[in-house]
């Protein structure tokens, strides 16, 4: 670390300043300083001490401690100086302390205060103050403070201004200000009216006529004239052109500024002072200055060990302006060229090195800016031939027929010179073994009789010494299989082979590479993005195996063996073909109604020749991606446009195109911009179209609503076309609700059911579309006015009753059926036997039937109870008038518990079954029999349908007896190839029995109602 130049505010000179030195060595350096280029003596003086290299200047003197400093470094290799580095101090002195002359001046006169600045170090900024502080001067038209003279100037005098004016001088650097003495400002009284005459301008600041300035810097014109009227300052460049939005003017266009300058701003400036007596001007000219630099390094020195006897050349350079001078320095001293040294410019040779040249030299380049060091260390070595850290291999294996290069290179000062030995014999050189001046030794083609123990023997002044290494010859290795060009289709799995023959003594290993990076080391496969393995790591095979390949694997592999002596390779190129890649860049050029027209950029085909292309569109009507039809109808490889056809008008659309090859199909490409067609007249009609029914006096017309992807354009709707049979003129509505399915037409002379044809249509901003095919529907219709008539129903069971009536032998309105209405009898409601007690029971009921029918079985009711009937016949319009109502009840329910304590008994083939007979409730059928079932793996007997059916008996009353207990059964099985076989129930035939409870008085003649009991029998 080299010092740098300081510059101290004279008011902290009772504090310390550091100048900062640091250099590296080995022992560590010591240091020195110097003053004006006199050594500095630390020991006598006490302001000055030592921190390590640094210097410390305590109790600072402005006078005694300014000047150029410079630091020496030095330990036994030698010694260096630092650049040299100013101390400076900024100061800013007082006024002289002197009664100021007053300033006599005529009203209307222009007038300069002089300000008289005092010595000072560092950059001053002016300001004026008006009779008293802090009341300052402040700046306008008439008034101007000039920071480059500090004067105050005054264009014309006015009574106001009489007063006492005192110049403030402020030190940018130290903050320190001063104040002159007072100058006074008078108005002469000898009586003339100056006033009231006028003068034109006069310039009294002014620019150089000449101003260089460096690039970026900031430049500030000042220009101010005195005159009567006050003058109006103006700006103007020479070229006329005008000035940039940087330029600053201040302080009433008496100050130009221009910010970072450039070679734009330079030229001729001219400032204009002007009043209606005339006008002055003041001109120069702006460039950039000449750069000025101080030296750099453009070619430095580097430290240098050579041997003694040997030459050193060292050359540095530096540019700067103007151009730097060059001295070399030996440990602090400067050299000048003798007898074994010369110094030329940044060039300096020594020759015939000796003990005494080792030191540390520096190379000094210097202008007027500055002067830059550059040290380097100098070794002058001197010791016998060494051959630690380089001797020879101690077995060298070499493929026969190459050339084999043995080094002999071992660390001498000066150089030692060098003989070979085989064995120990001589080694003569020839044209296939020759020795380097280096003393390296070639054996060109060699064999095995090359093979042997090679010494190498180095002299020089200070000793000798040798080493020693064995040659071992090999046989050439070969590549006995290696990998081949391949064609490979996407997620097969291939081998790639590489085996070797080699020389038993030799080791072998195997990497691989993929497109020029290493995918095998040592024997293990690293390359993890195709998934392969080595399956083989012995030392004469080296296969890669790929599984499960992707286009990414496609490329050059290159087996690589390596041994001791030499490394082969084999190279095979693998081609991945797949489905072509997507293709891009989907645009669609032109839209019509029907139709767009894509253009696409081709993707990569991926080993396979692109077949042909298809196109799939997306729309907000549609679920997934559709294929469309396109001109031409295939799309083959080499076509990068085509045309979609079979649109719908006024629909948004995405489309996509993929590709495809012999392997397959493709990833679709990127989705194109949503393209709306342009709109049509639409070209769909309403489906479905119907209607009917309604109120009275209504034509009620319906239809299927236009789905929206068929609509075809804006303000979409539908025109309802209708008249009455035998009319020739359509009436027409129209409606301007898309989604619309219904209209209802109203006129009082519409007659009920009466036949009309309609159709319907559409229309949008384009025009009208079709009209669907004309159907016919009716009007509204008047419910029936007539009543059946012969309406009587009876109990069926516990919970159905049939209704019979007659039909309506004339009627004006038309009949489409009759409707029983049912509600349960309000004398049931609280009976205890009544076994519906919800809420529902008790709701009014109806069924319909057709009006053909004139019966019906209404069922699911209660049982026991009462309910009230009542018939009428319908229509679209509703229900006619209702005939009185009729009471029915339905019958009890059948018994809820079964026959008990079944017994059986068989004799031979005659079976008897006995039973507890089932005694009713009160609020429960009558028992009238019961039903016994009985069912055989292989009955086919007894009318029984089919193999393991069940047969149903019954028993019955037989005069005012109780219906039987007992039952006594025999029957025949009956099966054989030609016809029926008798065979009687015996003990070793199984059979299942069910008793139910017995038939009641509500069992309808087409069944029974029973519960199984069941029972087993062997």
């Amino acid at each position: 670390m080299e010092p740098g130049d300081l510059f101290i505010p004279v008011d902290t000179i009772e504090e310390e300043a550091t100048l900062t030195c640091d250099a590296k060595g080995v022992p560590p350096p010591q240091y020195r300083w110097s003053l004006n280029g006199t050594l500095i003596n630390l020991g006598l003086d006490r302001r000055r001490r030592l921190s390590g290299g640094n210097l410390i200047i305590s109790s600072l003197d402005r006078y005694q401690d300014v000047g150029m400093y410079q630091c020496m470094a030095f330990n036994a290799a030698g010694a260096i100086l630092s650049r040299r580095a100013s101390l400076q101090f900024a100061y800013l002195d007082h006024f002289k302390v002197h009664t100021r002359s007053a300033v006599s001046v005529r009203e209307g006169q222009g007038v300069v205060l002089l300000c008289g600045t005092p010595t000072s170090s560092g950059d001053l900024t002016y300001a004026w103050v008006f009779n008293e502080y802090p009341y300052f001067v402040q700046q306008d038209n008439r008034r101007f403070v000039s920071q480059q003279t500090g004067n105050l100037y005054v264009a014309k005098v006015e009574p106001s201004d009489v007063g006492n004016y005192t110049c403030v001088v402020t030190n940018s650097v130290t903050k320190g200000k001063v104040h002159s003495s007072p100058t006074a400002l008078i108005l002469k009284t000898d009586g003339k009216m100056t006033h009231l005459i006028s003068a034109s301008p006069k310039i009294e600041v002014n620019f150089p006529d000449n101003v260089s300035a460096a690039r970026g810097s900031t430049v500030t014109l000042e220009c101010f004239a005195l005159g009567n009227p006050v003058p109006e300052i103006t700006w103007k460049r020479a070229n006329g052109v005008p000035f940039p939005s940087k330029v600053k003017m201040k302080y009433s266009n008496a100050v130009l500024e221009i910010p970072s300058f450039q070679q734009d701003d330079t030229g001729g400036y001219e400032c204009v002072a002007e009043n209606r007596m005339g006008k002055n001007t003041a001109t120069g000219r702006l460039c950039v200055s000449v750069p000025s630099a101080k030296p750099q390094w453009i070619q430095a020195v580097k430290d240098a060990a050579l041997a003694i006897e040997e030459r050193l050349h060292w050359e540095c350079r530096a540019n700067g302006k103007p151009k730097p001078s060059y001295t070399w320095l030996k440990n602090g001293q400067q050299l000048l060229s003798g007898d074994r040294i010369t110094v030329v410019d940044g060039v300096l040779s020594v020759s015939a090195l000796a003990l005494s040249d080792a030191g540390m030299y520096q190379c000094v380049a210097e202008n007027k800016h500055g002067v830059i060091y550059f040290a380097a260390e100098l070794m002058v070595l001197a010791s016998p031939p060494d051959f630690t850290g380089n001797v020879l291999r101690a077995l060298l294996k070499a493929k026969a027929g190459t050339t084999v290069t043995l080094e002999c290179k071992p660390q001498a000062y000066p150089v030692a010179s060098i003989l070979w030995k085989k064995g120990n014999l001589p080694i003569h050189i020839n044209d296939r073994v020759t020795l380097s001046p280096d003393g390296t030794l070639r054996l060109a083609n060699v064999s095995k009789s090359d093979a042997g123990g090679y010494t190498c023997f180095a002299r020089n002044r200070f000793g000798m010494s040798s080493t020693t290494g064995r040659l071992l010859v090999t046989d050439p290795t070969r590549i006995t299989q290696g990998p081949v060009d391949m064609e490979i289709i996407v997620g097969e799995s291939i081998v790639l082979p590489c085996q070797v023959a080699s020389d038993p003594v030799l080791d072998v290993s195997f990497s691989w590479a993929f497109n020029g990076q290493l995918i095998l080391s040592q024997g293990l496969l690293s390359f993890m993005l195709c998934k392969a393995f080595l399956p083989s790591a012995q030392r004469t095979a080296g296969d890669l195996m790929i599984r499960n390949i992707q286009l990414y694997h496609a490329g050059k592999y290159i087996c690589v063996v390596d041994t001791d002596v030499e490394s082969l390779s084999a190279v095979a190129i693998l081609i991945v073909k797949g489905p072509p890649s997507p293709p891009d860049s989907v645009t669609v050029e032109e839209v019509t109604d029907s139709t767009a027209q894509l253009a696409w950029s081709r993707g990569r085909d991926n080993g396979s020749p692109i077949a042909n292309y298809f196109i799939q569109t997306r729309t907000p009507f549609t679920v997934g991606w559709q294929r469309v039809n396109t001109v031409p109808e295939i799309i083959d490889g080499n076509t990068l446009t085509a045309t979609v056809v079979d649109l719908n008008a006024w629909v948004e659309y995405e489309f996509r195109v993929l590709a495809r090859n012999s392997v397959g199909v493709g990833e679709p490409s990127p989705v194109s911009v949503r393209t709306r067609t342009e709109d049509a007249v639409p070209d769909a009609a309403p489906g479905d179209v119907g209607g009917g029914g309604g109120s009275r006096s209504e034509l009620v017309i319906t239809w299927e609503p236009v789905p929206e992807e068929l609509q075809n354009g804006e303000s979409f709707g539908y025109i309802i076309a209708f008249r009455a049979f035998g009319e020739v003129s359509w009436t027409h509505v129209a409606t301007s609700a898309p989604g619309a399915s219904r209209y209802v037409y109203r006129n009082d002379s519409i007659a009920p059911f009466s036949p009309f044809h309609v159709k319907v249509g559409t229309y949008n901003s384009k025009g009208q579309g079709p009209f669907s095919p004309v159907v016919t529907i009716y009007s509204a219709e008047i419910e029936p006015s007539g009543m059946p008539a012969g309406v009587w129903a009876r109990s069926v069971s516990a919970s159905e009753i049939e209704v019979n009536w007659q039909a309506l032998s004339y009627s004006p309105e038309r009949v489409l059926g009759y409707e029983v209405h049912f509600i349960v009898s309000n004398e049931n409601r609280n009976h205890t036997h009544t076994r519906c007690h919800s809420s529902a029971c008790h709701r009014p009921r109806c069924t319909s039937v057709p009006w053909n029918q004139t019966v019906v079985t209404v069922s699911g009711l209660a049982a026991n109870t009462q309910f009230f009937l009542t018939v009428s016949a319908f229509n679209t319009a509703g229900t006619g008038p209702f005939l009185p109502a009729i009471n029915v009840t339905t019958k009890k329910p059948p018994p809820a518990q079964p026959p008990m304590n079944i017994e059986w008994t068989l004799i031979g083939s005659q079976l008897s079954l006995y039973w507890e007979p089932v005694a009713a409730t009160e609020s429960e059928s009558e028992v009238t029999g019961y039903k016994v079932s009985v069912m055989l793996p292989d009955l086919l007997a007894l009318g029984c349908p089919s193999v393991n059916s069940v047969c149903h008996l019954k028993t019955t009353l037989e005069g005012d007896r109780a219906p039987n207990s007992w039952l006594s059964l025999e029957f025949h099985l009956e099966r054989s190839a030609t016809g029926f076989e008798t065979k009687r129930i015996n003990r070793h035939s199984r059979a299942a029995f069910s008793l139910d409870r017995a038939e009641f008085a509500d069992v309808r003649p087409d069944g029974f109602l029973w519960r199984r009991c069941v029972m087993s029998g062997k």
